[in-house]
């Protein structure tokens, strides 16, 4: 199964890149992974709310397979503890889905059309986070994941 990480947005800020890359790396001796960010479209100053959430929709689902199991981040979706999040991923696999897509949206959400398509709305938190920390945490939550699959030692209980 590979782990596909999509988000709206700017490139990973150095503040952050070296840890999402650490990450990524180590989620990649368990899945195969990788991360693709969606510039926000260069019209966007122009457009109004909806119409720019319409603009990247369309990017996004460009990128999106009909067989892909695509995961939503949003603050209102549903709760995970770590265990829960490693079952979820264990249950995907189990299930032969060949490409899970976790996506963080744009600055302003995701078009109705993105939010349908998707089969789980998953909450990192409660919290609002602003997009380089919500990949940050989304590739440690990922990579922990990981390790309680196979019974490593990282997630402490």
């Amino acid at each position: 199964m590979k782990l596909r990480l999509i988000s709206v947005g700017k490139p990973h800020e150095p503040y952050v890149k070296e840890g999402i890359n650490d990450f990524t790396q180590r989620i990649n001796k368990y899945f195969k992974a990788d991360w693709l960010i969606i510039p926000t479209p260069k019209t966007a100053p122009s457009l109004s709310e909806t119409e720019l959430k319409k603009a990247e929709a369309s990017l996004i689902l460009n990128q999106i397979d009909k067989d892909d199991y695509l995961i939503l981040l949003d603050e209102r979706g549903k709760s995970f503890s770590s265990p829960q999040l490693a079952q979820f991923i264990q249950q995907r696999a189990n299930d032969s889905n060949k490409q899970l897509v976790f996506l963080i949206g744009g600055a302003f959400g995701v078009d109705p059309i993105v939010s349908n398509r998707a089969q789980l709305v998953w909450s990192l938190s409660p919290l609002v986070f602003p997009h380089m920390l919500a990949r940050l945490i989304l590739s440690e939550q990922l990579y922990r994941a990981c390790t309680i699959i196979r019974n490593e030692k990282y997630h402490h209980i």
